[in-house]
């Protein structure tokens, strides 16, 4: 795949601040210029100061300046006036329904150094011996490893679906149709999932971290003074297959600490399922709370939107 991995995104927010000190807390680590990195992706977010939430870039890696040039070429093709702005080693194009600007930039691939396993003790094979998880052991703080996925709201979904798969190149993994559709631009099972809603905005950030302790600590540790950031979790969905625990920024965006999703090292052996909504967020965890759905600002967006000129 010449497309490999999701570099980074830009958040715009009203109150920058109290966002930075989250994402601080929520384990990035600060950069200049307004970025924010994690421990093998490097500088994965920026947030930028806007009158409402929302996404302002997503970027994509690329392998060479081909790649730019075959990405201009479907992008112009859909026919759709988009003004793309294409140079050697960068492209830069605004997808029309969200708003969002999407650019592809030729970086190296990311090579993350492997985990190895934590000896669990299943039935009939005590692995660990006569030693404590190391699970229980940890204490260090919470870094995420990478920025593994976005998801956007549009409301005219299929035609954001187009954007990012005609013209961008990203390929489907799975779908809820006429809701949402899981989309990668790397062996991970989604970087960017587009979802139907009233109005166009962020639902959230997704930040990978070791295992399933890693979630249950880090998530432990943001609500330990700030219980008012929990939204859902912990919990395992059923597409994508990850565990997740989600939190919400002061902005109220909502970020995700996630392990154990499906990869996709193999296009031919990989079947995109068609899924009912009824039965693809999750597999086992609390139920998802009306918030996490339609988001308490929802009406609040969509008021802003209705003003913007």
């Amino acid at each position: 795949m010449a497309l490999h991995r999701l570099n980074s995104i830009t958040v715009g927010v009203p109150d920058l601040a109290p966002t930075v000190e989250y994402y601080r807390d929520f384990g990035l680590l600060p950069e200049t210029g307004g970025w924010l990195s994690t421990r093998d992706g490097g500088r994965q977010l920026r947030l930028v100061a806007t009158p409402t939430r929302r996404l302002v870039e997503l970027e994509i890696g690329v392998d060479d300046p081909d790649d730019i040039g075959r990405m201009a070429r479907r992008l112009l093709a859909l026919d759709l006036d988009l003004d793309v702005d294409a140079g050697e080693d960068r492209l830069s194009v605004l997808e029309p329904i969200s708003g969002v600007r999407v650019a592809a930039r030729v970086t190296g691939r990311l090579v993350q150094p492997r985990v190895p396993a934590p000896p669990y003790n299943t039935p009939g094979d005590p692995a660990r011996g006569s030693t404590r998880a190391p699970g229980i052991l940890r204490e260090t703080p919470v870094r995420p490893r990478k920025l593994g996925h976005v998801v956007i709201g549009s409301v005219d979904q299929p035609a954001t679906e187009r954007f990012f798969t005609d013209g961008v190149g990203l390929k489907v993994s799975d779908v809820v149709p006429g809701t949402a559709a899981f989309m990668r631009c790397s062996s991970d099972h989604h970087n960017v999932l587009v979802t139907r809603a009233p109005v166009n905005f962020l639902h959230h950030t997704s930040w990978q971290v070791d295992d399933i302790d890693e979630i249950g600590r880090g998530a432990t540790a943001m609500l330990r003074e700030h219980p008012e950031r929990h939204v859902w979790g912990l919990g395992r969905h059923h597409i994508g297959s990850n565990f997740f625990w989600y939190l919400k920024d002061p902005a109220g965006n909502f970020a995700e600490y996630y392990s154990d999703l499906d990869c996709i090292i193999d296009d031919a052996l990989w079947k995109p399922e068609v899924w009912d909504a009824a039965h693809s967020l999750y597999s086992w965890g609390p139920p998802p709370p009306p918030s996490f759905i339609d988001p308490d600002d929802l009406a609040a967006l969509m008021a802003g939107a209705h003003q913007t000129p």
